[in-house]
């Protein structure tokens, strides 16, 4: 007799496998996730933060997130020559257990060319670990102030309702002299986040 198995969900066990110190487990080597930075960075340093919010508004505190993006000049570290040795193109953050907010501290990604070489508008790739999730989802964030790139990105225009598209902007915000930009994702709902099937 074959005997059922435990459902095949992102949680609660998503920050043992991804960050066991949110856990609680003592884990070598310690680092920052979030922090995708070095000294000597090169381009716009900015925070990316927000809220993972369910279908009934409220926030996902357990969500683990991950970020991929170019550098500043629009290279892949790791990938393409001459990319910044001080920017590291990966974040990985668990929303705070209290409030539900996750951050990243990064750069400005620059333009990218899609497939037929056009060019994409700044965009970083953002997939969202949680409970109740069977497989990430995968979302990207656009930034409000990029509005001539974002008119022309080939990724954007596939979405066939543009008021949609306004999901996946970042707005610009001067806190403290730094630059932040604010994503929150929302799961379900009339507001729901454009995701990718990828």
């Amino acid at each position: 007799m074959l005997r059922e198995l435990p459902s095949q969900t992102a949680g609660p066990y998503v920050h043992i496998g991804l960050l066991p110190a949110v856990a609680g487990i003592p884990f070598e080597p310690e680092r920052d996730w979030g922090t995708m930075v070095g000294p000597g960075v090169r381009g716009e340093r900015i925070r990316i933060e927000g809220t993972v919010f369910d279908g009934v508004g409220a926030p996902v505190k357990d969500a683990v997130l991950e970020l991929w993006q170019p550098d500043a000049a629009g290279r892949f570290p790791g990938h393409d020559p001459g990319a910044d040795p001080a920017f590291k193109g990966f974040g990985r953050v668990a929303a705070d257990l209290s409030t539900g907010l996750f951050a990243f501290e990064t750069v400005k990604p620059g333009r990218v060319p899609y497939p037929d070489g056009r060019w994409q508008a700044p965009h970083a790739t953002l997939l969202i670990f949680a409970r109740g999730i069977n497989i990430h989802l995968h979302t990207r964030i656009y930034f409000e102030d990029e509005a001539a790139a974002n008119a022309e990105d080939p990724v954007l225009a596939l979405i066939e309702q543009p008021e949609r598209r306004r999901t996946l902007l970042a707005r610009r915000e001067l806190r403290d002299g730094r630059v932040v930009y604010r994503f929150d994702v929302k799961i379900q709902g009339p507001e729901e986040t454009v995701f990718f099937d990828v």
